[in-house]
């Protein structure tokens, strides 16, 4: 099995600590290890280094190098720039098909989420793989804990083979009543992101589901054979549609399956999100470097500052050298709007 591993994205809704030239998957936000080490430390004990591949804008190119200095550059695909995850996958996956044999199995998943059980994570694996041999692309879908409005879900059928169940169809995400109606039925699972499946089997797919990002890959592939890995490839690839891999391939295919995990694991879409996974005082304060609070609770607090709160409640407060964003954690999605407005007014010294 190889892993192909997506780390283009620019990471809006952690501005102002994620920018465009530091997106959100290079960031430090758990310790002294970027998400992006930490999605590697985590197929590490399945997957050799040597078989592990990342997919990123050519922008994010030396930073790859640098936060990952042992991985061999040649494992590094670049997209010209970002389109979205069905131009993503079918890039690589023609790089792939230069390298690997056809049928070699294939884990896709992006670079800024959080697992914290990896022996469950691998163990999931191994369905995984050999439903994939079987010509199936597989997709994992997470046991709700809660009703999440964020996320988008799978809906199960029957099960095909042990612990894998039939696809029957993806939601995008639900209000707060459809999110409790899928949690009671228990046959919904969130949409994780990650994929399993051949090379061949993708490749199949995208000829038949979507021809014209088929046939753009060919011909970079063309360009590929004949003037080499690093000929500039941009003036093809911006005819790709910008389509997500769901609604392009999975929400069409035949012969797909989901294996429901139950790991503890999170998108980390927002600053909202990124607290609820950091362990605060005993009121649910949390202070990257010190502070106090009074009469205050569940706030979110990164700065470098001594940070005093007094009566204010479901805060994040995250300070940079040139911004600061405070808002209430349950509009933290909201930051992305932040960021279009300062593109809007062409603010690209805090983008």
């Amino acid at each position: 099995m190889i892993a192909l591993i997506m780390a283009g994205g620019v990471g809006t809704r952690f501005w102002p600590l994620s920018r465009k030239n530091f997106p959100k998957q290079f960031l430090r936000v758990f310790g002294d290890r970027s998400l992006l080490q930490m999605t590697v430390e985590r197929l590490l004990p399945r997957f050799s280094l040597s078989d592990i591949y990342i997919v990123t804008a050519s922008s994010q190119v030396e930073l790859i190098k640098q936060q990952l200095p042992q991985l061999p550059w040649q494992n590094i695909i670049i997209e010209p720039f970002g389109m979205n995850t069905a131009p993503c996958i079918a890039l690589s996956v023609e790089y792939l098909k230069n390298i690997y044999r056809h049928k070699e199995t294939m884990l896709v998943l992006p670079a800024d989420h959080i697992i914290r059980e990896q022996d469950k994570f691998l163990a999931a694996l191994n369905p995984a793989e050999r439903e994939a041999e079987k010509g199936y692309l597989i997709t994992f879908g997470i046991v709700p804990i809660y009703p999440a409005t964020g996320y988008g879900y799978i809906e199960a059928g029957e099960e095909i083979a042990p612990g894998v169940r039939k696809v029957l169809h993806f939601k995008e995400k639900p209000d707060k009543q459809t999110a409790e109606q899928f949690l009671e039925k228990g046959t919904y699972f969130w949409n994780s992101g990650m994929f399993c499946w051949s090379l061949e089997s993708i490749s199949t797919a995208f000829e038949t589901l979507l021809p014209d990002v088929y046939s753009l890959t060919k011909e970079i592939s063309k360009v590929w054979q004949s003037e080499g890995l690093n000929k500039d490839i941009a003036s093809i690839y911006a005819k790709m549609p910008r389509i997500p891999i769901d609604i392009g391939i999975m929400e069409r295919a035949d012969f797909r399956g989901v294996i429901p995990v139950s790991y503890h694991w999170s998108d980390v879409g927002s600053w909202k999100s990124l607290a609820d996974l950091t362990t605060g005082d005993a009121d649910n304060n949390y202070f990257s470097t010190s502070g106090k609070a009074i009469s205050a609770q569940n706030n979110y607090v990164v700065t470098d500052k001594f940070t005093a709160l007094i009566g204010v409640n479901n805060l994040c407060l995250i300070e940079t050298e040139d911004a600061i964003l405070l808002c209430n954690k349950d509009l933290a999605e909201e930051v992305k709007k932040i960021v279009e407005y300062l593109e809007q007014q062409n603010r690209q010294d805090l983008l």
